[in-house]
């Protein structure tokens, strides 16, 4: 690396380790140097100046903490000596600011080719990057039964393994436990989310299996889902069929000749919805994925694109500067009701509103929300935020949208999907083998971690921390390699791995 530790605003009074520092070397940011009075782990807070206590800990030019006993210049910053300032639910007052501009189209470097991918043209318009066939359990009584349908279904009509292309790029299953003895809002979430992976125009077909005594049973989940293609979406109830397997088979078979119909073809990139997803951060998350996602964002957007920020109390603590970028104080209202209404959740099942970071967090360099928040907007790029959805719902405009989620990887990367985001941009300062139901673009905040877990990781930000490659070019070679996974000339590791997961939030009782 070219330098032993980073400022990264020209305000703050702590610096980042770039690699492990030894107690008693001098090291330079801002043009000062520190000598360090203890060692320092990679990604970790060093003192740039005395703090007193009670004073605020200042990263990313915000507060991320109080020093909660006097911290001389050279010192290791952490869970020892820092604490969060955040407490309870606020009140905000609507103070808009003018968002950076988008990238003009003047400065960019794309080749023009990048301007379109090849994507697949359904029925209703909506736009898939893959033609998969997908069985959606109304129950998870049935995982196992439609886990079954759905391997002997992949090995006749998917082109796995085939040297003729039928154009189907799998057949696949994803098991959930719910559907059943729920009430309420659960079962309403329930049904949202399978009504969202039913619409997803990354399947050319879906078969919706049912057993036929549950709560969601599929004339119920019938009124969530509304309007669908009777070509494109088929039911079967298990419990009414003497051989469900045999019809399930004979109903796939429908549905992949139909989705064998559509081919890709050019579509705009204003077409493309990402969704954006940070898990096992680190230290260098805010400094190098999240902001190459971020940059990314922005070119997408200024394309006509849309992108998904979710993580709600991962928000927490940097929500003002989402809330400054609404596109109007109808939005910023809906940011507030968003913010507030999962404090709410936290305090409704009475647990603190602010347990985070997680251990894995804490070990790569992140001691507080506010430090974790700060962090994870990087990926919202500056695009004004356009609109906000409900748990659950799906996207209808383009833009910068935020979505209301949990930070567990599996419930938002889910609730993404859900949406219609058809790839995800997903950057993970420790790594992780977990996919989503469509592609998961996995991005290192190191190139030491990207080294170490190829066989997980699809992209080095890293280049960024060791001065190999600039932000904004870097940030042009990823957009070039989503429209490449769009296209379909290239594929992630969680597809290569068949790391494909969801997971439903759930709230309340079970019956």
């Amino acid at each position: 690396m070219k330098t032993d530790c980073l400022l990264i605003h020209k305000d703050d009074n702590v610096v980042v380790a770039l690699k492990p520092l030894a107690k008693g070397k001098v090291v330079t940011a801002g043009g000062e140097t520190i000598l360090l009075k203890t060692g320092i782990p990679a990604g970790h807070k060093i003192a740039r100046r005395q703090i007193g206590k009670g004073e605020n800990v200042i990263k990313y030019g915000h507060p991320i903490g109080h020093a909660t006993t006097e911290i001389p210049a050279g010192e290791w910053v952490h869970t020892h000596n820092l604490k969060t300032n955040l407490s309870g639910t606020l009140d905000y007052t609507y103070r808009p600011e003018r968002p950076r501009p988008p990238v003009p189209e003047a400065n960019r470097v794309l080749p023009a080719g990048e301007v379109s991918f090849n994507g697949y043209i359904r029925e209703n318009g909506d736009v898939g990057i893959r033609n998969e066939i997908w069985v959606i359990n109304t129950v998870g009584c049935i995982n196992k039964t439609a886990e079954a349908i759905a391997r002997i279904a992949d090995e006749r009509f998917s082109d796995k393994g085939r040297p003729e292309t039928r154009g189907i790029d799998g057949v696949y299953h994803f098991p959930h436990p719910f559907g059943c003895s729920q009430l309420g809002d659960d079962l309403r979430n329930t049904q949202k989310i399978l009504a969202g992976l039913v619409h997803h125009p990354n399947a050319g077909g879906v078969l919706v299996l049912g057993l036929g005594c549950e709560n969601n049973h599929i004339d119920e989940f019938k009124k969530i889902l509304g309007d669908y293609d009777e070509r494109r979406v088929k039911f079967l109830a298990a419990q009414e069929v003497e051989d469900e397997t045999g019809e399930a088979l004979r109903l796939l078979e429908e549905l992949a000749g139909y989705a064998a119909t559509f081919k890709r073809e050019p579509v705009p990139v204003a077409k493309l919805k990402v969704g954006l997803k940070c898990g096992g951060s680190d230290g260098f998350s805010g400094i190098s994925a999240n902001p190459l996602v971020g940059t990314f964002c922005d070119l997408l957007v200024s394309r006509g694109g849309t992108a998904v920020l979710t993580e709600v109390p991962e928000i927490f603590g940097a929500e003002t500067i989402l809330m400054a970028r609404a596109e109007n104080e109808e939005i910023f209202t809906k940011i507030v009701k968003l913010v507030n209404g999962f404090k709410d959740y936290y305090l409704r099942h009475r647990q603190p509103v602010y347990e985070n970071p997680s251990p894995g967090n804490k070990a790569g360099g992140i001691t507080t929300l506010e430090e974790k928040s700060l962090g994870c907007i990087e990926k919202g790029g500056s695009s004004p935020v356009v609109e906000v959805l409900a748990y659950g719902e799906r996207l209808e405009k383009t833009g910068l949208h935020l979505l209301e989620g949990p930070g567990n990887d599996l419930v938002s990367v889910t609730a993404l999907a859900a949406a219609g985001a058809q790839l995800i941009l997903f950057t993970t300062g420790r790594g992780t083998p977990y996919g989503g139901p469509v592609p998961t673009v996995k991005i290192a905040t190191t190139s030491q971690l990207y080294q170490k877990k190829k066989h997980w990781i699809d992209f080095d930000a890293g280049e960024i921390l060791t001065g190999i490659t600039g932000l904004e070019e870097l940030a042009e070679q990823l957009f070039t390699y989503v429209i490449d996974v769009a296209s379909g000339r290239a594929y992630t590791r969680n597809e290569i791995n068949g790391a494909r997961e969801v997971a439903i939030l759930k709230d309340g009782i079970y019956l």
